[in-house]
């Protein structure tokens, strides 16, 4: 039986990846593995990996098309990375029928001791505060793309939800602020991947005292493997947005208040946004708009700057 955990859906995509292709790609592999057709389900994962493979549940969803396909190499390969990442269910794991395939294989001893050893090393109580600080951080945001579809940007449904939201914010903010002032920033070999992704997500979400507080040790954290390059470049677009300066990758969209369009917020030097993207592992930013439905054209970009610019005053 293949992992159901819901995973939660990431207002900001940490690795800037092509999401609505990865999405489709995930979502058909879903579909191929319930009609059965492994192989062809394992094939679409492998693309949607190309784009990104991060997502521990993913990882271990395309392990078990591909056991079932026949496939163990490749199985064994993104079980362990999905383990790398964060999986840690063990007793699911052993469970499964769906990789009974690879119990005869060798690898499949040294895998359970490699999870085993992770499991150990995981401090259960602060992952699970962190879990439900990340289920309380994205449960109302997930509902406002189609609230604001179905109600528009400024109804009272949107202003319902934000109330909500910012309530919620302000109690995982003290709660995110005393785990960072006592425990560092605390990696995901400590806390597995999702738990690790909500210390970024809560100061993201907070005030800018309190970002520019946490940004040297988010800093210190991506040098020693704690915090994603990607995510800390948004928390610093974040940042120069709101201190009225110019953003530097480019992940930062506004919202043109007299027609409801997005925008790209202004950003510096937009003819190398791709170079500094690449450099801390995003995509280019011509498929990063695409979840705004914007096109990135930069000679129209930069003619458009100053405009942009007196907008975000």
């Amino acid at each position: 039986m293949r992992n159901t955990i819901y995973t939660l859906l990431l207002l900001f995509l940490f690795s800037g990846v092509n999401a609505q292709e990865y999405s489709k790609l995930i979502s058909e592999a879903n579909q191929l593995y319930e009609s059965k057709d492994y192989k062809m389900s394992a094939d679409l994962y492998n693309q949607a990996f190309k784009i990104e493979s991060e997502n521990p549940s993913h990882l271990y969803n395309g392990a078990c098309s591909s056991s079932l396909a026949g496939n163990t190499k490749q199985a064994f390969k993104w079980l362990n990375l999905s383990i790398e990442k964060g999986w840690t269910n063990l007793k699911h794991l052993n469970s499964d029928t769906d990789l009974e395939n690879l119990h005869s294989k060798k690898e499949w001893g040294k895998t359970i001791e490699k999870l085993e050893k992770k499991i150990a090393a995981i401090d259960k109580p602060l992952q699970a505060e962190l879990l439900a600080i990340l289920d309380e951080d994205q449960k109302y945001r997930v509902q406002m793309s189609e609230t604001q579809k179905k109600f528009g940007p400024n109804s009272k449904e949107i202003n319902d939800l934000w109330k909500i939201t910012n309530q919620k914010d302000s109690i995982n903010l003290i709660k995110v602020k005393k785990i960072l002032d006592e425990k560092g920033w605390v990696g995901k070999d400590k806390v597995g991947a999702q738990a690790n992704s909500a210390l970024f997500l809560v100061i993201q979400h907070s005030d800018l005292e309190t970002q520019k507080k946490y940004l040297p040790m988010m800093k210190e954290a991506v040098t020693k493997g704690n915090a994603s390059p990607g995510s800390l470049a948004l928390l610093i677009d974040r940042i120069e947005i709101r201190e009225g300066r110019k953003q530097i990758y480019g992940s930062q969209i506004g919202i043109n208040q007299s027609n409801n369009t997005y925008y790209i917020l202004p950003l510096t030097d937009p003819d190398n946004v791709d170079k500094r993207r690449t450099e801390v592992g995003l995509d280019p930013i011509s498929n990063y708009v695409k979840n705004w439905n914007l096109v990135w054209d930069v000679e129209k970009y930069k003619r458009e700057l100053p405009e942009l610019e007196k907008l975000n005053k």
